[in-house]
């Protein structure tokens, strides 16, 4: 289950009525500084953007690669622990704006997780440590600590003890 408040709104969709939930301001300087963060090839100078300007929580020798998108509206509610990386073109969202409604939920990642390339995830989940998300998955609910999870629908494909397993091999 995901844990995102919910806001409903009446006449037009919600995305329509964006500035009315976040500043103009806000969601143009975000989109400045993950442009750049998009392209920019030293983690250190990525991280510290996206720490100093989108207020966003990244542990020490965590790695975005090349072209991750953040939330733009609410990156502040991402949270990413030590040494982990995000894969390729990943999308991280905390937000989602609906017809009759948006949600916002926090996001967070934990240490050491591998995420693999072109994935989603969707507000409101926690991915435990040390767990693996493989390439195109859509996270849309919690990931245990040290699972191996995929697909689409995303289900376990192995569990923290057959991880284990698997790695004293």
């Amino acid at each position: 289950m995901r844990r995102t408040d919910r806001y409903p709104v009446s006449g037009s969709n919600s995305l329509w009525q964006v500035y009315k939930t976040v500043s103009f301001w806000k969601v143009f300087k975000n989109v400045l500084i993950i442009l750049i963060g998009r392209f920019i090839p030293f983690m250190p100078l990525k991280n510290w953007l996206y720490r100093t300007f989108l207020g966003m929580d990244i542990g020490s020798y965590t790695s975005l690669a090349f072209m991750v998108m953040v939330d733009i509206m609410f990156p502040e509610k991402i949270k990413i622990g030590q040494n982990s990386i995000i894969g390729y073109n990943t999308t991280i969202l905390a937000h989602e704006y609906l017809v009759e409604e948006y949600r916002l939920g926090n996001v967070e990642i934990g240490n050491e997780v591998m995420i693999g390339a072109n994935s989603t995830i969707l507000p409101g989940v926690k991915i435990g440590d040390r767990a693996v998300v493989a390439a195109g998955t859509v996270v849309h609910k919690d990931v245990p600590e040290g699972c191996f999870v995929g697909g689409n629908p995303m289900r376990i494909i192995y569990t923290k003890e057959e991880m284990d397993q698997r790695r004293k091999v």
